[in-house]
């Protein structure tokens, strides 16, 4: 079909917009011709010459034109604009092409050298809006938690993108969510971090995210004084947020089968009405225009309540930091319900026991050591005497099982455990992408055994978690 005048036009202005981005990708230096077309398109549309400066934030651009935060909203999200009639509204397309250059320029041009306290707070509210142009809510994809500056934001509209459903982001290449993850770790490792913990006005403008934390973890054996006290600080937050989203998870389904052997109590609440008058239709008088009721029947409530022992072996070696924070912070939560025994071992070359402190995350993480290789069996050695009735036992294993010369080892004594009857559930990390690559050869032989290797999205092992320990 030919295109009107109209049209062309407006495509060239968005080819315009889209070099620029791509000129400014990848390289920093800016082409002037590309720069003042870009000028001029963005101000004939009515948009603020502001979008154009990759120094100022979608935040700061925001606050200074309200009306254009609903338009970042699902910006990105596949919903072509058109007229009431069905035309493509070119216009709006170029429109939409500003913004998008935009979110995209501040998100993936991070630049190189020493990033401050303010940069990456910048940056992480930058790709908060860059989630929310895909339709998802800020922090989601880089770990499934709130993250970012959300000043000027207004209410929260953000979780559907503006058409009612949450985009499938699954058919992008690269996957989106680990290369904002990637970006974000290589920020942090280029701040000069110390410095900016011993300083409390910098340090508070930290925002605590996983990359920050795993650096957080990994240095406070080199920190003191005000420094140890704010890293203390920002890793109390973070696992205070992410506590509240597993515990949320973990409430949804906390409900176990019910136990039929022991008779209901006969309380007004749990009288079953309904059964009550089915069962005594019989004594109905169509005279008195009244029921009889013979037999009161009750609903039952109690609960299989069978004391279960929960024996969760964390992997903590370098590839692992995701997961021994979030495992962690679930043992505490499962550690407080009734009738449930946790135990938490950490490994890396060397097994320690958690235990005492399973119902602190944060006392647990300040006393592990990330990092080192893996040495299972020592893990296994340590983990095979809390054993006192397999049938009441669920051990959960969260590792990558690069194990190496200690592979075969190790796989026995876990093909011994699952053979006495303990419920050995096999999990490959427990971040929120569930993004972690498996040793093949554990993964085959898990396969074989019948305890096939759990995807590693934690909402996935919070339920097989659930289902376990009903």
């Amino acid at each position: 079909m030919t295109q009107t005048p109209e049209a062309n036009s407006e495509a060239n202005r968005r080819q315009v917009l889209y070099w620029r981005l791509l000129s400014r990708l990848f390289d920093s230096d800016e082409q002037t011709t590309l720069e003042s077309a870009s000028l001029a398109v963005v101000e004939d549309i009515g948009l603020p010459p502001a979008l154009l400066d990759p120094q100022t934030s979608v935040d700061s651009i925001v606050q200074r034109h309200p009306e254009l935060a609903a338009e970042f909203d699902g910006l990105m999200v596949p919903d072509a604009p058109s007229g009431a009639d069905g035309v493509r509204d070119h216009t709006a397309e170029v429109r939409r092409a500003a913004l998008v250059s935009k979110v995209l320029l501040n998100v993936f041009a991070t630049g190189a050298g020493t990033v401050t306290a303010g940069q990456l707070s910048r940056w992480q509210a930058d790709a908060g809006w860059l989630e929310r142009a895909l339709g998802c809510r800020p922090g989601e994809l880089r770990g499934g938690r709130s993250g970012g500056n959300t000043r000027g934001r207004g209410p929260d509209t953000t979780s559907t993108g503006g058409n009612g459903m949450t985009p499938d982001l699954s058919t992008l290449i690269p996957a989106i969510g680990p290369e904002l993850g990637n970006i974000e770790a290589d920020l942090v490792k280029r701040m000069h971090l110390r410095e900016v913990l011993a300083d409390p006005k910098l340090a508070a403008k930290l925002t605590p995210s996983m990359s920050l934390i795993e650096q957080l973890l990994r240095d406070k054996n080199n920190l003191s004084g005000v420094a140890l006290s704010n890293a203390k600080a920002l890793i109390r937050r973070f696992v205070d947020e992410v506590a509240e989203v597993l515990r949320t998870q973990v409430e949804k389904a906390t409900v176990g089968a019910v136990d039929r052997s022991v008779p209901p109590k006969r309380v007004f609440r749990n009288l079953d009405l309904d059964r009550t008058i089915w069962k005594n239709l019989t004594n109905w008088s169509p005279e008195e225009e009244r029921l009889y009721v013979d037999r009161l029947y009750y609903r039952h409530t109690a609960r299989k309540t069978t004391p279960q022992r929960l024996i969760v072996v964390v992997d903590q070696s370098g590839s692992m930091v995701d997961s021994m924070v979030n495992c962690t912070i679930l043992a505490s939560i499962f550690a407080g319900l009734p009738k449930v025994d946790v135990h938490l071992i950490a490994y890396d070359t060397r097994a320690i026991d958690l235990t005492p402190w399973v119902n602190d995350p944060f006392e647990v993480l300040l006393r592990t050591n990330l990092g080192g290789g893996n040495d299972g069996p020592v893990a296994m050695a340590m983990a095979r005497p809390k054993i006192t009735e397999p049938k009441n036992t669920v051990m959960v294993w969260i590792s990558d099982f690069y194990e190496f010369d200690r592979s075969q080892p190790l796989f026995e004594g876990i093909e011994a455990v699952h053979r006495s009857g303990v419920k050995f559930i096999p999990v490959g990390s427990v971040t929120s992408s569930g993004r972690q690559e498996v040793n093949p050869w554990f993964r085959e032989r898990f396969k074989a055994l019948g305890t096939p290797v759990l995807s590693g999205h934690i909402r996935r092992l919070v339920q097989e978690l659930k289902t376990s320990l009903a």
